[in-house]
């Protein structure tokens, strides 16, 4: 059986983080979504997410097979939520799940659905009731992961300096 888990993040990681970021950045754009197409989240934001503990490691047989950030605390990016609501409230205590990809090696395996179950269960053992996550309104395959993990879709926020669109999610864990 293969062994799969979830760690934290070193920056012994870096190198692989950074390429499995990269050629997403690759797969999306074949697929024409022009999410992640604007120099985001560059090479530095990934440095910086290890380096402040927000980031997590999916790991095959050894290998890393994902990445995800999970922010903790409030998302200044979630604090106007347009079409609808954050089920809890704009200002709740929730993490918030990042910068997720998995690699093109491990494409088509459903890592991405562990991946979001382990850092909704992070968030529980942090004492987190409240998990939100967003993504690019053309990006089915991720808002299938999300929609499948349990989370429901609650409207539009915008992201970063450049106010790009996103579909926002929320999952309330018990």
């Amino acid at each position: 059986m293969t062994a799969t888990y979830l760690r934290q993040a070193t920056q012994a990681d870096l190198p692989g983080i950074t390429s499995i970021i990269h050629d997403a950045k690759a797969f999306l754009k074949q697929q024409n979504i022009d999410q992640w197409q604007d120099g985001y989240p560059a090479d530095d934001d990934l440095k910086t997410d290890i380096d402040e503990g927000i980031t997590y490691v999916l790991v095959v047989d050894g290998a890393i097979a994902g990445t995800a950030a999970l922010h903790q605390g409030i998302d200044v990016n979630y604090l106007t939520i347009d079409d609808g609501d954050w089920k809890t409230g704009t200002l709740a205590r929730y993490t918030a799940i990042h910068r997720i990809a998995v690699s093109s090696h491990f494409r088509g395996q459903h890592l991405a659905n562990r991946l979001v179950s382990g850092l909704v269960t992070i968030s529980s053992i942090l004492g987190y009731k409240d998990v939100r996550i967003d993504t690019h309104p053309d990006n089915q395959a991720m808002q299938h992961v999300i929609k499948t993990a349990g989370f429901d879709y609650c409207g539009k926020v915008y992201m970063h300096a450049s106010k790009a669109l996103r579909f926002a999610y929320e999952l309330v864990i018990k």
